[in-house]
């Protein structure tokens, strides 16, 4: 089996190397070109094109896969199927139409829920217990081609985005894997989506991180889970940015207004909420790193009684 793969987010890492593991030829991968970052904005690759690289496997990073030029180059690879996992560009139906069998996608949801760009990030912002992977077949309507295989998997109460990425790209090799030789024994179904039960989740932006303190306390909490590593979850105190990275949920106060700080211990910040208080417990003061409850006290003196707010 031929496969082209296509990829840049470190999600797909676990899968390049299970394919290249299980002796499937791969004899190009597709990525992202290189992007500036880091405080020194040097040009960097992506976890994928690092993987490749270290599997000797051959690199194509065009700005524009779509184009005539691109789709010749990958042509000459004459692939069995493309396997596209967290590339980052949408694909033409000419791109698509390479595959000799078919192309295919692992997506980190139980489709059709969740499609789009963070389906790993809005399960958990959206307070659900549970997500998966699928493996479809791509066609020209986003995460809408037809299933092929799917496995659940539970969101723990302090799973974050990070935690559970790395829970959902396990579970998508054993998928992926199991695809693919069903694809090679020609025994594989497709079964429809139904779109009537389809959800998106959009990339997120910067102002999706914004905590409104007229939430509840757990829909807060999922919040800032939902959001580590980017954007971060964030409020504002004394008018300057404070993201906050850790929480826990504690019972609700008398006569307290969202927003207003209601104790102060070393274990952590109790803030008021629509609903329960919202304890936090490391947190980053703009302009210095993230630290403790306890480390953030020693530096910074706050009352009782004075308030978060978010500015977007």
């Amino acid at each position: 089996m031929n496969i082209i793969f296509f990829g840049s987010d470190k999600f797909g890492v676990p899968s390049l190397k299970a394919l290249r593991a299980a002796g499937y030829l791969i004899p190009c991968v597709v990525t992202q070109p290189d992007r500036r970052k880091g405080r020194g904005l040097h040009f960097e690759g992506t976890a994928i094109k690092e993987t490749a690289r270290a599997l000797g496997i051959n690199i194509f990073q065009p700005k524009d896969i779509n184009s005539a030029e691109s789709i010749e180059y990958l042509k000459i690879f004459s692939p069995d199927i493309l396997v596209i996992i967290a590339y980052g560009q949408i694909l033409s139906q000419g791109v698509l139409d390479i595959a000799r069998i078919m192309p295919l996608n692992l997506h980190a949801s139980l489709l059709p829920a969740y499609r789009g760009a963070a389906p790993i990030n809005w399960a958990i912002i959206k307070g659900e217990k549970k997500t998966g992977v699928s493996v479809i077949q791509v066609i020209r309507k986003m995460d809408s081609g037809p299933v092929i295989l799917q496995e659940e998997v539970a969101i723990a109460g302090e799973d974050s985005a990070i935690t559970l990425e790395d829970k959902l790209a396990q579970a998508g090799v054993r998928i992926l894997l199991e695809a693919v030789v069903s694809i090679n024994n020609k025994s594989y179904k497709l079964l429809p989506q139904d779109e009537k039960m389809a959800s998106l989740a959009p990339k997120l932006r910067k102002s999706d991180g914004a905590i409104n303190w007229n939430n509840g306390a757990q829909d807060i909490y999922n919040l800032i889970r939902g959001c580590s590593g980017w954007p971060g979850a964030f409020t504002h105190y004394k008018n300057k940015l404070l993201k906050i990275y850790k929480a826990e949920v504690s019972g609700a106060e008398k006569n307290v207004s969202p927003g207003e700080i209601t104790k102060v211990t070393n274990e952590g910040l109790s803030v008021a909420t629509a609903r329960d208080n919202l304890v936090i417990t490391q947190l980053q003061m703009e302009g210095s790193r993230a630290m403790s409850a306890s480390e953030f006290l020693s530096g910074h003196r706050i009352n009782i009684g004075e308030r978060f707010i978010t500015i977007i």
